[in-house]
């Protein structure tokens, strides 16, 4: 069989499988264990012919596949994977490029200097800032604080990035009490510890207290890294930036901004008001495989300071060209150095959409997230537990009721919806008490989808209500 062919093949399945998807349940057909049962084999001994492993791959893969990338997948907030960006997506796994530096692939650089150009001007952030492409914002977190922490220890006289971490001068890290679990994590990755912070308490929507920072801050006395949050996970809200990092610059602090979606509001005039004074931070970490709905592995790391940035994940050997004056090695910005080329889909996505394509995306998912939680509100009973603002909305079943019965109810809606499949939400736990999440991120959820999903979501209520009584 031909390339040609078999690519055509593979092409066909990916297309038959993206044009049913208004079809399909918004769940899997079989779940992990049954999964493990159909691709387990016995390791195969002989060589098989490449149509016959894709066909199988096919035919064993789909039916433990989630529909994330239907109108009315709100479990997570990712994007839908456009079809522009899958299709620079198979050209970058088929170009087969090793984006490492900008000798071994001058358009991969490339193609990651211009985008990393045009993030700037769409997120409104700092014309020279550097960008590393990395899998997304878990790893842009990390690599953002890893120039945090190197940047505030140098202030200090100290190298990390030479001496390491033993005998280097204590860091203080300020974070708000409801920021992200990958920033927690990235901190432990880093030699910072998780629970070594100073958690700084939150109002009702999440936001950290302007005068509680202020408190905490004060009391800063030697390297500080502040944390800020553009879109908390349940609520989308956003810390107060303009109050904050004057706070935090006044101790001298690195102001990090974990801005895995709510970034994004920089790109829409309705909304831009949410993130004001983010540009005023020191470094910045989104997702692409969100708003920008590219596919999978596809994040930004931004820093203000790029030589802090390089310092902290350069990766130097002799056999690695040098780069020369203007040209910009990949690798400098992130902490790999064999990796996917993960600019073309990038580029591919901002060059369809353009910058008022991606604006209209932004606002019509706010836009769906809010009509969704105006209409649940009417019916009595229900309540939504945050102020729609961007795309997130948390609702609890049975307010009317005692809580624990509100937790009951509200765990058997969010199963019965699972089941039925006509929408996929999840459940989280808010304020001590369980809630439905609904994160509205796709390109596609217009609002005939957003009312197709209020409809399913208020008839799962009223049932399981009806069989609770």
């Amino acid at each position: 069989m031909s390339t040609m062919e078999l690519f055509s093949i593979a092409a066909a399945h990916a297309a038959r499988f993206r044009e049913t998807t208004n079809n399909r349940l918004h769940r899997p057909l079989r779940d992990y264990d049954a999964a493990v049962e159909a691709f387990g084999a016995p390791l195969p001994e002989l060589s098989a012919p490449m149509i016959d492993v894709l066909d199988e791959l096919v035919a064993t893969a789909e039916p433990g596949l989630h529909l994330m990338t239907g109108a009315r997948f709100f479990g997570w907030v990712i994007g839908g994977s456009h079809p522009m960006g899958v299709a620079a997506d198979f050209l970058t796994s088929a170009w087969g490029q090793n984006a490492g530096n900008h000798t071994v692939s001058p358009s991969a650089a490339a193609v990651e200097a211009v985008g990393a150009r045009w993030l700037l001007q769409l997120l409104d952030l700092p014309a020279g800032s550097s960008v590393g492409f990395v899998t997304g914002a878990t790893v842009a977190n990390f690599t953002c604080l890893a120039a945090a922490r190197g940047e505030v220890l140098l202030r200090a006289g100290w190298d990390a990035d030479a001496k390491g971490l033993f005998g280097a001068p204590p860091i203080t890290v300020l974070i708000g009490d409801d920021a992200h679990t990958t920033v927690f994590s990235a901190l432990q990755f880093l030699g910072l510890g998780h629970d070594r912070v100073v958690r700084i308490a939150t109002d009702d929507q999440g936001r950290i207290l302007p005068t509680a920072f202020e408190q905490a801050a004060s009391e800063v006395t030697g390297p500080c890294i502040a944390i800020l949050q553009a879109g908390q996970i349940n609520t989308g809200a956003c810390d107060d930036f303009c109050r904050l990092i004057p706070i935090a610059k006044s101790k001298g602090a690195w102001v990090h901004v974990d801005g895995a979606f709510g970034l994004w509001a920089q790109t829409s005039a309705r909304r831009r008001h949410l993130t004001a004074g983010v540009e005023q931070a020191d470094s910045w970490a989104t997702d692409g495989h969100k708003w920008l709905q590219t596919p999978y592995d596809c994040g930004y790391a931004i820093v203000r300071d790029e030589l802090a940035h390089r310092r902290a994940m350069t990766i130097s050997a002799s056999y690695l060209p040098l780069a020369s004056e203007g040209e910009r090695d990949p690798s400098h910005y992130v902490p790999e150095l064999s990796r996917r080329a993960r600019g073309f889909a990038t580029w591919a996505m901002i060059r369809h959409l353009g910058r008022s394509g991606i604006e209209a995306v932004v606002d019509g998912a706010c836009d769906a997230a809010a009509g969704v939680a105006r209409a649940l509100a009417t019916e009595p009973g229900i309540a939504i537990g945050n102020d729609v603002q961007l795309n997130q909305v948390i609702v609890r079943f049975g307010a009317d009721l005692p809580p624990e019965q509100t937790d009951d109810l509200t765990s058997r809606v969010i199963g019965a919806l699972q089941r039925e499949g006509v929408l996929f939400a999840g459940g989280a736990t808010w304020r001590s008490r369980q809630v439905m999440r609904l994160s509205v991120t796709n390109y596609q959820t217009n609002a005939v989808e957003a009312l197709t999903a209020v409809d399913a979501i208020l008839r799962a209520y009223r049932e399981e209500r009806r069989s609770a009584v």
